[in-house]
């Protein structure tokens, strides 16, 4: 019987793979022995992932690439089509926030968000559909947050883009399911990466984030992409259409 928890000979692409929950996703695959293609914005953090990697013998591609880029995305489908001519799992991890509350969100702060998070999601998923569907046993994996679930005190249209990708993760789950595509989503609470560093250095907000968290303490990344390895694993075959909390309670909490 073959094994169910492993990534071995599983083509893999990360967005925004090269920092925070990304890069700690693109490290859990290359261990489990999936084939990753990383991308980022910034290339030589991209050159710098591939290099370590590669060092470490692990098989490993990339390039920089704007998701939010419609000629980047092109490139992007381009090159992993003739890599690989298939892709079974996509990983959409890129995203962003503003920390601020709805009343201090320009529409420029709102477009940003929403193009990164929401937009380049939907857009990234229609694009490699043909190339999933080639799989014939892929899975779509997107970072959504627990902002889309409930209310975290400010980022209004970071939450507003969350909860987008948590309803479309349900709606591609249930129209690609004959094609063999799992969708599912995973919603992080407050975890250790350079985006939530400057929120988790405030005593007082660090206090107030521990209080809500019943595990009394902060998430790491890896925690977060052992639940996107399990989701892209034989042994999660009949999970799609499902948004699976990394939170350490925080929202069973309650009063």
């Amino acid at each position: 019987m073959p094994d169910k928890w492993t990534l071995k000979n599983r083509r893999a692409l990360i967005t925004g793979a090269t920092k925070g929950i990304g890069k700690a996703i693109a490290e859990e695959f290359l261990e489990l022995g999936a084939d990753v293609f990383l991308i980022s914005k910034q290339e030589n953090n991209v050159v710098k992932e591939i290099v370590r990697y590669t060092k470490l013998h692990k098989n490993i591609e990339g390039m920089k690439c704007d998701v939010t880029n419609d000629r980047d995305r092109k490139k992007l489908f381009d090159k992993i089509s003739k890599l690989w001519g298939s892709l079974d799992i996509l990983i959409n991890n890129a995203g962003t926030n503003t920390r601020k509350s709805t009343l201090e969100n320009t529409s420029a702060d709102y477009d940003k968000i929403m193009d990164l998070n929401a937009k380049s999601v939907f857009e990234m998923c229609k694009l490699f559909y043909p190339l999933l569907k080639q799989s014939g046993n892929a899975s779509i994996v997107n970072i959504a947050s627990v902002a889309g679930l409930t209310s975290v005190r400010t980022g209004s249209p970071y939450a507003m883009s969350k909860a987008a990708v948590i309803h479309l993760t349900k709606y591609l789950a249930v129209e690609w399911a004959s094609d063999g595509i799992k969708v599912n989503a995973i919603a992080p609470w407050y975890i250790k990466t350079p985006l939530t560093e400057p929120v988790l250095k405030k005593p007082e907000y660090m206090g107030d984030i521990l209080n809500q968290t019943p595990l009394r303490r902060i998430g790491d990344a890896s925690e977060v992409a052992s639940v996107a390895a399990f989701l892209s694993m034989p042994a999660s075959s009949y999970i799609t259409g499902e948004c699976i909390s990394v939170d350490g309670g925080f929202l069973k909490r309650g009063f």
